[in-house]
């Protein structure tokens, strides 16, 4: 299996210290943690207290982030250049929703791929106000333009990284989410059949007493709720829950 890509993000001339923390928090969830910064405004923004606060846990990615002069100097061992931009430019690269570009460009077995198996990908953000300059758009081998709602398609800068990273980190296979609920469940014990059965017989006290269960006419009440309970998988701990709930059924009829 090909070794997934180098994957470093570029933020060109940043101008707000808390972007960069954000930024680096974003890239940190999604597991990237090659962040440069070109000739950003506060040339001590690494250290600033806006950006530690926003990067909240990812002090490591901001701990080992470069800052630069050049645009030149944060592509060194990059060979795919992916520029994000709003709208198309003239004479630039094609434009393409991110999902789009990531499946074209990962799947070596398309006879249309678009280059050889990248060894390093770099992302490049423009700055806050203005955003990617031509010259910068030009360069790159794609333009990654995020669908957003028409006739408003700003999005902040951190939000962008982190729009980038996620379908990034997903084209490169993605993360196992762990369900609420079933994490370790597998492995969890079961109520035995001894259990259930006696669980089942307390019900079919508590419902006939409350008067739910006609004992002359049960028709098929007690196999469906069997069925029921079956579905469900219960736990030991379950099972005592349901039967504390039939015992106060039956102690109101007392």
């Amino acid at each position: 299996m090909t070794a997934h890509p180098a994957t470093r993000f570029v933020l060109i001339e940043p101008s707000h210290a808390g972007n960069v923390g954000a930024a680096a928090r974003a890239m940190k969830v999604m597991g990237f943690d090659d962040l440069v910064l070109v000739a950003p405004r506060w040339p001590n923004v690494l250290a600033r207290s806006e950006a530690i606060e926003r990067a909240s846990g990812a002090g490591d990615v901001l701990a080992r982030a470069r800052v630069v002069p050049t645009l030149d100097e944060a592509l060194t061992g990059m060979t795919h250049l992916c520029a994000t931009v709003m709208t198309p430019r003239d004479f630039g690269p094609p434009t393409r929703s991110p999902r789009e570009h990531f499946g074209l460009l990962l799947k070596k077995d398309l006879p249309d791929r678009l280059q050889p198996w990248p060894h390093g990908v770099a992302f490049l953000f423009g700055c806050e106000r203005f955003g990617m300059s031509n010259a910068d758009v030009y360069r790159c081998h794609a333009a990654l333009s995020i669908p957003t709602a028409p006739g408003y398609g700003s999005l902040n800068l951190a939000a962008a990284v982190q729009l980038i990273a996620y379908e990034w980190r997903q084209a490169l296979g993605g993360f196992a989410v762990a369900h609420s609920g079933t994490a370790g469940q597998g492995s969890a014990q079961l109520a035995d059949a001894f259990q259930i059965a006696a669980m089942l017989e307390h019900w079919r006290q508590a419902l006939q007493a409350i008067g739910f269960l006609d004992p002359a006419a049960p028709k098929k009440l007690m196999p469906r709720l069997a069925q029921l309970f079956n579905r469900a998988h219960l736990r030991p701990e379950e099972v005592h829950i349901l039967r504390g709930i039939a015992k106060a059924m039956l102690d109101t009829k007392a």
